[in-house]
């Protein structure tokens, strides 16, 4: 029986997972980094929420190269679920992908983009992939085995000290005056309290941050669904990083609400959190 109480109907490793999904990162990265550097139709989910061909065709790849080694698997996708809905996720076998993290990067020319493939057995992450093609950055973890940086082993940060912090978040889609208040009302309190503050568009890439040291804190409300943290979340904890909810509360891979940092900040997070309210 493997972990999570799932019992593999084919008995694949780990690892074997693992090497499909950065097959199929490494396809979709050579999509983006093409399209990149070209012309980009763009599309309107909302206002602000970009979609281009690239992030469908990127999704189509990935998917395509999922199924053909994993067919009895299930798959939740970006645009697959902005298409046709929401898919729940079961304790089957689930990759959860998101085939262009940082789209509105991608359309400007902003080099923080990234393909985030996470795979869920029972519920848990336990596979996670997250590849920036530009610049050239593969994170990988294994549930139980670590998290890698092109190969090597990563680790979050040892800082102590909020007042000493990098703290990322994001802006979220939502441009409606209570949700912009709200987010720009905590913004600007937890910045009495820390260093620094980075909003780099990508909230997969803001989770490998935090996994390998270059980020301390990270939190987003209202992200747009598990594949944005499907891939990154395990990179953390297999970084020795903690995941929970900006609450406090136990961290909910469907719930778009996450907050990451290393376990020596994580009370004083929490707490600066909810004085920010």
């Amino acid at each position: 029986m493997a972990q999570n109480g799932w019992t593999p109907i084919n008995v694949f490793t780990l690892e074997e997972f693992l090497s499909v999904a950065v097959d199929a990162a490494k396809k979709a990265g050579e999509l983006i980094r093409n399209g990149f550097y070209q012309t980009k139709h763009v599309e309107h989910k909302s206002q602000v929420d970009l979609v281009t061909e690239t992030d469908k065709a990127c999704e189509d790849l990935i998917f395509n190269h999922l199924k053909q080694h994993f067919p009895s698997h299930k798959f939740i996708g970006e645009e697959t679920t902005a298409a046709c809905g929401v898919t729940e996720l079961t304790d089957e076998p689930t990759w959860i992908v998101d085939p262009l993290d940082g789209t509105t990067n991608f359309v400007h020319g902003f080099p923080f983009v990234c393909v985030s493939i996470g795979l869920t057995l029972g519920k848990v992450p336990t596979v996670g992939v997250v590849y920036n093609p530009i610049i050239d950055e593969l994170f990988t973890g294994i549930e139980g085995k670590g998290a890698f940086l092109n190969g090597k082993p990563i680790k979050v940060s040892s800082q102590s000290e909020l007042v000493k912090s990098l703290l990322a978040t994001g802006a979220g889609t939502k441009r409606d005056k209570l949700t912009v208040d709200t987010c720009t009302n905590k913004i600007n309190s937890l910045l009495f309290k820390v260093r620094s503050l980075r909003m780099s568009g990508s909230c997969a890439l803001n989770l490998c941050g935090i996994a390998c040291g270059r980020l301390d804190l990270f939190y987003e409300l209202g992200y747009g669904g598990p594949w944005d943290v499907a891939g990154g979340a395990l990179i953390v904890k297999e970084a020795g990083g903690v995941l929970f909810d900006p609450s406090g509360a136990d961290f909910d891979i469907t719930s778009q609400r996450i907050a990451a940092s290393n376990p020596l900040l994580k009370d004083a997070f929490i707490e600066a959190l909810q004085q920010s309210k």
